[in-house]
């Protein structure tokens, strides 16, 4: 029996309502980046009553935004590349094989995901440093300490997921395989690989969002240097003036490249976390 029309109607009324709220603060981040300082700062207005796109043009030179977006990209893409690599042969190990220590192994990697970030904050600086003093590798305030930080998060979640999605594809996939003649690679990266495909494109999209919007661990990590988008922000912020209109057009640009991969990417990852969720 088809629900009643008014039911219907005052579903589309709510999600209708609930999608207004959502966009509500997308909406006041373009307004106020099309608006001169003294508006965003003055009387609240739905409209501007001056559009300008001079806070898109100031963004790159209040702060060095060229250069924390090429080090955004540098660490979010090395994170998330390292992530995708070690998770599928991890997890296709798990997934694959019998060894001692396999409900070990799996049971601390969901375990890691119980306890907050900041933990994690002190002993990794104390780790790095004493590295640095050790050996002369300077982990700290570079972008490969910050790379391997970002792993540290992203891993255990990817790992766990990947086996869920490999323990999906049925195995007899993998004996034809060994029958033409592969091996073990030959079998993960010719069958399995390609079958994992929307998994793996969903662990790499949060793999990326976790290093690209990440800012505890970047804030403290880094320097003037090696600086990363989201703690660079921080730099329309002066002790004199906050200039909100490049706060939103830097945030807008800051966007961009996570939201235009989601849409890219939107049928592989609502797939890959679909499947991956039920093994």
């Amino acid at each position: 029996m088809a629900p009643p029309r008014s039911f219907l109607w005052s579903r589309r009324i709510f999600l209708t309502l609930l999608t207004g709220f959502v966009l509500l603060p997308v909406y006041v981040m373009v307004s106020s980046s099309l608006k001169p300082l003294a508006d965003v700062t003055g009387e609240f207005r739905w409209l501007p009553t001056e559009l300008t796109i001079r806070p898109y043009i100031d963004i790159w030179s209040t702060v060095p935004l060229g250069r924390y977006f090429v080090n955004s990209l540098i660490v979010a893409g090395a994170a998330t590349v390292c992530s995708v690599v070690i998770a599928v042969f991890s997890a296709y190990a798990v997934s694959r094989h019998s060894f001692r220590g396999k409900r070990v192994f799996t049971v601390t990697v969901l375990s890691t995901q119980m306890f907050p970030g900041i933990l994690f904050l002190l002993p990794l600086f104390l780790i790095y440093v004493n590295i640095g003093n050790a050996t002369g590798i300077a982990l700290f305030g570079s972008r490969g300490g910050l790379i391997l930080t970002y792993l540290t998060f992203s891993l255990p979640f990817s790992i766990w997921m990947l086996i869920g999605y490999f323990d999906s594809v049925p195995r007899d996939l993998d004996e034809a395989a060994k029958v033409d003649g592969c091996g073990p690679l030959g079998a993960l990266f010719r069958v399995v690989v390609p079958a994992a495909i929307p998994g793996i494109v969903a662990v790499a999209v949060y793999a990326f969002m976790t290093a690209w919007g990440e800012v505890l661990f970047a804030s403290v990590m880094t320097n003037d240097t090696t600086r990363t988008l989201a703690v660079g922000l921080q730099g329309y912020s002066t002790l004199n003036d906050v200039y909100w209109n490049q706060i939103m057009a830097a945030s807008l640009v800051v966007s961009v490249p996570v939201v235009a991969g989601f849409l890219l990417l939107q049928r592989y990852l609502v797939a890959g976390l679909t499947a991956g969720a039920v093994k």
